[in-house]
């Protein structure tokens, strides 16, 4: 207690970042607080909670715990739809012309995908994703549209823009969402569900706000929506989808260039679709989203909000431990896998079965591309030396390979799932590549800056 050594206020410095945190000083009451602890961790909007355990606690003696149950009269994390909310939410569902859902965390999070289906089946309701909502509604269904926000696809802005109502389940309208909120879907109402009462009306006003876990909320909802179909709806964003993909880069010719969306889309095909994919953050975290259609939920493991490089590798193998059977893929840029790359010992050392793709441009991808775009090409910090991916990885004594061309992706699929352990595969891609569409920070959602249209396109 006298500050002289590895001595910090971890309580007191934990505390803008968690949801709570204890200070533990006796042995006796090290039991009941791990339990209290994860209650409130997994209960409500879930969220980190830190446990300090002071050393004279923890070598202290204590009677075993009896198990009692966690008593916390005055927290309430759960809130019960109202009937009144829910009649009104119905009404503006049924008399929609445009309506669209939005998928987000909180779909997944509540184990409500299928009262998700039901909903969608009864209205034809198309569906967009945010990031941390890929896989809460099928990619492969054809009301499906994919990911929306400053590197969405351009035709869910676009449907987002002319939309007459929005049904947004287990999301935070942030602002890699909405772009401009004075210009954001200024003709559509706005029918909020949110488990996290300080998130509505945050960021965007709701005509009908209802608290609640997503699960609990649909099932008031969907008995309640009438059956309808919204073909001309669908007809209008099906002709933004096919204007969107002649601007798509898998529609190129093959100049000889392996570009991170070559990837992404031969890893989507060669899996089909069912592999656990973990992303590190940046620009192939996008381009992932993107191409890679994830068809169930959880199969999307990514630092969204926080954006944490680094992240990909310690969570895959935190992920390979919680299901044993799947097949893993870390995706990460050379920048951000060196910031964990000391856990390819982990790796070896538990004998993990990890296959980790690096996407290798020699950049921090995601800075270059906002210096190219809004610093006139002044290229400052972003060009990285990176060491021998593949000699890293042999060094730890696992197996590894390098790409440098779209031939190569399928071969280097088969050799990772071959290894008996964890295998790394180096894309060395394009350098200066770009994700697009792309909205600048502050815009309107539907002034994207597109990827030209290409002479040869198919």
């Amino acid at each position: 207690g006298s500050d002289a050594f590895q001595e910090t206020d971890i309580t007191g410095v934990t505390l803008p970042i968690t949801k709570h945190n204890y200070l533990v000083t006796r042995a006796e009451d090290i039991a009941p607080t791990i339990r209290e602890a994860f209650h409130v961790a997994k209960s409500g909007r879930p969220g980190p909670v830190v446990v300090d355990i002071t050393k004279d606690a923890q070598v202290g003696r204590c009677a075993p715990d009896d198990g009692a149950p966690v008593r916390l009269p005055g927290y309430r994390p759960c809130h019960r739809p109202g009937a009144m909310e829910l009649d009104e939410a119905a009404r503006l569902i049924d008399a929609a012309e445009r309506p669209l859902v939005f998928c987000g965390h909180g779909v997944v999070k509540a184990e409500a995908t299928a009262l998700l289906r039901e909903l969608v089946d009864k209205g034809d309701l198309p569906v967009a994703c945010t990031l941390l909502g890929l896989g809460g509604f099928p990619a492969s269904d054809p009301r499906h549209l994919g990911m929306m926000g400053m590197h969405g696809e351009a035709w869910v802005n676009e449907a987002v823009q002319r939309a007459d109502l929005l049904i947004a389940l287990g999301m935070r309208f942030d602002d890699r969402v909405t772009g401009n909120l004075a210009s954001y879907a200024r003709s559509a109402k706005k029918i909020h569900v949110e488990l996290d009462p300080a998130e509505v009306g945050k960021n965007v006003a709701a005509d009908v706000a209802i608290v609640g876990d997503v699960k609990d909320v649909l099932l008031g909802l969907v008995p309640r929506v009438a059956w309808k179909k919204r073909a001309a709806w669908r007809g209008e964003i099906a002709a933004l989808r096919d204007d969107s993909e002649a601007h798509d880069v898998q529609r190129l010719p093959d100049d000889g260039r392996l570009l991170a969306a070559h990837v992404m889309a031969d890893l989507h095909r060669l899996t089909e679709g069912a592999a656990l994919i973990v992303t590190d953050v940046g620009q192939h975290q996008m381009w992932e989203a993107q191409y890679y259609r994830h068809e169930s939920p959880r199969s999307l493991i990514t630092s969204g909000g926080l954006g944490t490089m680094g992240f990909a590798l310690p969570a895959a193998i935190g992920a390979r431990f919680a299901r044993p059977g799947d097949e893993i893929w870390v995706i990460a840029g050379d920048g951000g896998f060196q910031m964990s790359a000391a856990e390819l010992s982990t790796c070896m050392q538990e004998g993990v079965k990890v296959h980790i793709a690096v996407i290798n441009n020699g950049y921090l991808g995601m800075v270059r591309q906002w210096q190219d775009f809004f610093y006139e090409k002044r290229y400052v910090a972003t060009p990285i030396v990176s060491p021998d991916f593949v000699k890293l990885a042999e060094a730890h004594g696992l197996r590894a390979r390098r790409v440098t061309e779209r031939g190569g992706i399928e071969d280097a699929v088969r050799f990772a799932r071959e290894a008996p352990g964890t295998c790394l595969v180096e894309f060395r891609v394009t350098q200066e590549d770009t994700v697009y569409p792309m909205v600048p920070a502050g815009n309107d959602l539907a002034d994207m800056i597109r990827r030209p249209r290409t002479k040869g396109a198919t």
